[in-house]
């Protein structure tokens, strides 16, 4: 069957994208898990005894009366405990340093995002990974958690903020009011629509358990980033409305036998962008302040915060409502918070902590019996048991103190250990769905090699052996060692395999698709073989050498798939793309000079350029010279293509490579990404500060005029008036929030969100869409409206949220998510635009866009499928949920976003091809 380049290539990427998917389900494990229902109630565990019954065997009492939890997002903990807190937040300051309080850094694990992190608070488990993906669309909690166990033990809840918590805990609150978090622009009303309840919830005294979710910090970080003025106000704000808590609380005591407790905490912190999502110190380190009357201080007493982990806040509410400790959680309680009860209660909210521990690293270990932390666990529960039979018989003396002592350091010690165990453990990968979508995704780039030469050929069409493949004995054989293979995996697999999860239907189908593209490989291989054409340079040309420009290419590339397989290479990989970047324009600018100052002579040597580099120049040539010219002439006998340019012509070629070099190192120091040198400054920090306003103001305006001038000239006037009012009004939108300023404007004025402005740039920019699609591909319009201040790389806290909220006044899913998705990966979808015009320019049009989509796809699925043969080897790698996971992340979403391009590209062709 005949099929056009640019169809084969967009129905190639489309099973890329299939494989990919499967590989991911299979990639992101599923984290810790009890195998006991969340349903069924087990009776808590007995206090250990050693020949007497013990008449402690229910859950100890609650610790206090009311419980109000403050989660600030975004809450750093220098915001609390540095500079900022001390100017900032005053009455929190106080009550940290001198007040009845312990406060901790509780460190989150990535991914730092609001949902796995509210998941992690409550359940006291480690989300996966994946949860990334899911945080925009979050499902209702199954998991046990304290929610839950304190609705069962008929505590009401109260809940004010983020609507995140509503989808997670569906009918758990008796009283809620839920806000949009997504909506990044806004950081008044959604922290006002919060707070609007304190006045009256705190007045009654008709719940338990109050939980306020703070969003507008978050949406400031998003917005300015964390040195923003408008971070100031939002914390002195957040510190009143913690005084009016706190000051409620102490009057409500007096009515009530017990303490009342308030929480203060940050469900991730911050990067120094502003953003979130990776594993930066400024991004996993929060605060948690537990304040209660119940904590006695000594006058002079200071307390460093200690270092404690997230998932320990669990447990210890659990401990503090007199609840049972969520089945999968793997914290620790915070002992401070029993500091000031009995020797024997003490021992025994430990026990209860270690015993829950110690089941469910039974449920997930093999070999349990041999850790450190199970082993000290047991020897702890026999010198509890020794203990309670010495406190029975009524023994106070200084050997029943010593020996509860000694048990006590034992349980907090196995207690950590056991939960570190826990918390390292690595996670049962799905290596069958692993392998099943490896094999589809390296299928599928094989097929796309060997295709070369056909797809690249001026017809744009190749030959692709469908029917063979249907017909052959190969075909039925290999799907038939597939089925059985699937079989036996799938019934004596010890855990779960999402694969074999499907119906045998599409997994029937799966292994059809695999079957059929391995015959195709083996029929495309035999020609390729037998033609002897893969390794010439060209269909047209199979006598050409490979130039040093192409070599260079060649092994660029492959320098660059294979530097994936190092987290520094990773981290850094902006900084391989700086290099190749940079050898490419020297190698340009050598190829140029010496066809420029050589001439002919160098021609075997420069073949390349002269033979496709100088073809778009054959018409303007025939034009000038007033006839035709070969194919062989125009190389070979005809004057060499610079003579042919005019003077500035002919300068702006000499020092084109030198700009694009100068241009890139400027790009390099606006900057700094990775991990590495994030933290340095660079010319972008000093062009955003509010006093180089007006320089940027400047600089700003001249990028915007430089880009009209360069874009209006392939522009009907229809679009050049777009363009010029389009690039005006995106001025105006970063005068409106507060970026830029204009000529008239003395200092600075009240950030507003912008939306007119914004609107009246999208306006303008369909205009240019409805306009005609050939101005689109040549100009750069969408990419002026992006921000400087992240920079981009592997790291998800580059991703700019508040690029999906630019116009909008309110959340609305379908545009947020597209505008989200287009800003994070513009870069792409502009040079694919780019290699459609450049391709257009070498050969006829009428194959530029087949041409243009085979060479993205095949360029997008090189990366893709070594990347995951790297993380498959690397899945036990130190770094691999820290640096590669969101990598590959990254990787999967480009091919999404490669598949959509090349169906454009396919539309576009095809439609051209109907017109024709």
């Amino acid at each position: 069957m005949r099929l056009g380049s640019g169809t084969f290539a967009a129905c190639c990427v489309a099973i890329e994208v299939l494989g990919t998917a499967v590989f991911l389900r299979g990639f992101f494990p599923a984290p810790v898990r009890s195998s006991a229902r969340t349903e069924h109630k087990e009776p808590p565990a007995p206090e250990p005894s050693a020949g007497a019954s013990s008449n402690w065997t229910k859950l100890p009492p609650p610790l206090f009366s009311k419980v109000v939890i403050v989660l600030i997002d975004a809450l750093r903990d220098d915001f609390v405990f540095g500079a900022k807190g001390v100017k900032f937040m005053p009455y929190t300051t106080y009550l940290v340093e001198k007040g009845a309080a312990h406060s901790f850094v509780a460190e989150a694990k990535p991914p730092t995002v609001t949902m796995p992190r509210i998941k992690a608070l409550m359940t006291g488990s480690l989300p996966g990974f994946v949860d990334v993906v899911r945080n925009l669309n979050s499902p209702a909690l199954l998991e046990d958690n304290v929610i839950k166990q304190a609705k069962a033990a008929g505590k009401r809840i109260i809940f004010y903020g983020d609507e995140t918590w509503v989808k997670l805990f569906p009918k758990h609150f008796v009283e809620y009011d839920g806000t949009t978090s997504f909506f990044v622009s806004d950081y008044t009303e959604v922290d006002n629509n919060v707070t609007r309840h304190l006045d009256k919830v705190l007045k009654r005294g008709d719940w338990d358990i109050l939980i306020l979710h703070y969003l507008g910090l978050d949406h400031i970080g998003h917005i300015s980033g964390p040195y923003s003025p408008l971070i100031g106000r939002k914390l002195s704000e957040m510190d009143s409305v913690l005084m009016k808590i706190h000051t409620a609380l102490l009057s409500k005591e007096r009515e009530s036998s017990l303490p009342n407790l308030l929480v203060l905490c940050g469900d991730h912190g911050m990067s120094e962008t502003g953003s979130h999502g990776a594993s930066s110190t400024e991004e996993v380190n929060t605060p948690l302040v537990l304040i209660s009357t119940a904590f006695e201080r000594r006058p002079g007493d200071t307390r460093l915060p200690k270092h404690v982990q997230q998932t320990d806040l669990a447990a210890t509410l659990a401990i503090g409502l007199g609840l049972p400790i969520p089945k999968d959680s793997v914290g620790s309680f915070l002992f401070p918070i029993v500091e000031g009860k009995s020797m024997r209660e003490q021992l025994r909210f430990l026990h209860l902590n270690t015993v829950q521990l110690s089941k469910l690293l039974q449920e997930n270990v093999p070999s349990y019996a041999k850790d450190p932390g199970f082993e000290q666990f047991k020897m702890s529960e026999k010198l509890h048991g020794n203990w309670i039979k010495l406190y029975l018989e009524e023994n106070h003396s200084e050997v029943l103190f010593n020996l509860g002592t000694k048990v006590l350091r034992q349980y907090l010690d196995a207690m950590k250990i056991l939960s570190l165990s826990l918390s390292t453990q690595v996670a049962q990968y799905d290596l069958y769905s692993m392998v099943v979508g490896t094999v589809m995704v390296v299928e599928v780039l094989t097929l796309l090699l060997l295709s070369i030469p056909q797809a690249l050929c001026r017809k744009a069409q190749l030959e692709v052996p469908l029917s063979s493949p249907v017909f052959s004995l190969l075909f039925y054989l290999m799907f038939l060692v597939l089925s059985a293979v699937h079989v036996i995996v799938c019934t004596s697999a010890e855990s779960s395999c999402y694969f074999c999860s499907l119906s045998w239907l599409a997994a029937g189908a799966v292994m059809l698709l695999i079957s059929a593209l391995l015959c195709a490989i083996v029929s495309a291989l035999t020609k390729v073989f037998m033609d002897g054409s893969f390794l010439s340079k060209s269909p047209a040309h199979p006598d050409s050498r490979w130039s040093e420009l192409d070599l260079l290419i060649l092994f660029g590339t492959l320098g660059h798939v294979v530097s994936l397989g190092a987290s520094s290479f990773v981290e850094e990989e902006h900084q391989t793309w700086y290099f190749l970047v940079n050898t490419l324009c020297l190698a340009l600018s050598q190829e140029i000079y010496r066809s420029y100052f050589l001439g002919d002579s160098c021609e075997p040597q420069c073949h390349f350029p002269m033979d496709q580099g100088f073809d778009s120049l054959a018409p303007a040539l025939q034009d000038r010279t007033g006839g035709g010219v070969s194919e062989h002439d125009k190389v070979h006998e005809g004057p060499s293509p610079f003579e042919l340019l005019r003077g500035h012509e002919r300068w702006m070629v000499l020092a084109s490579p030198w700009l694009i070099l100068t241009c890139c190192r400027l790009l390099r120091s606006l900057n700094q990404t990775g991990v590495q040198w994030a933290h340095r400054p660079d010319l972008g920090h000093w062009l955003t500060s509010s006093d180089h306003k007006a320089e940027l103001s400047i600089l700003a305006a001249l990028s915007l005029l430089i880009i009209f001038v360069l874009v209006q000239r392939g522009c009907s006037s229809v679009s050049k008036a777009a363009l010029a009012l389009g690039l005006l009004g995106v001025y105006c939108y970063r005068a409106a929030i507060g970026n830029v300023l204009f000529p008239w404007q003395q200092g600075n004025r009240d950030i507003s969100k912008g939306i007119i402005e914004a609107r009246f740039v999208y306006v303008f920019v369909l205009g240019i869409l409805f306009t005609g699609t050939k101005d689109l591909l040549k100009s750069q319009v969408l990419a002026a409206d992006r921000k400087t201040k992240t920079g981009n790389s592997n790291n998800i806290a580059t991703v700019d949220i508040s690029a999906g909220f630019v116009g909008l006044d309110t959340y609305v899913e379908i545009p947020a998510m597209f505008l989200t998705a287009f800003g994070t990966y513009a870069g792409p979808v502009l040079w694919a635009s780019h290699l459609v015009h450049f391709l257009s320019s070498q050969t006829s049009s009428s194959s530029a866009l087949s041409h243009a989509c085979f060479c993205y796809a095949l360029i997008c699925s090189i990366p893709v499928s070594t990347y995951i043969i790297f993380v498959t080897s690397l899945r036990y790698h130190l770094f691999i949920w820290s640096v590669f996971s969101p990598k590959l992340l990254y990787e999967g979403m480009h091919l999404l976003i490669t598949a959509a391009i090349c169906v454009f590209f396919t539309a576009m062709d095809q439609t051209s091809l109907t017109k024709s």
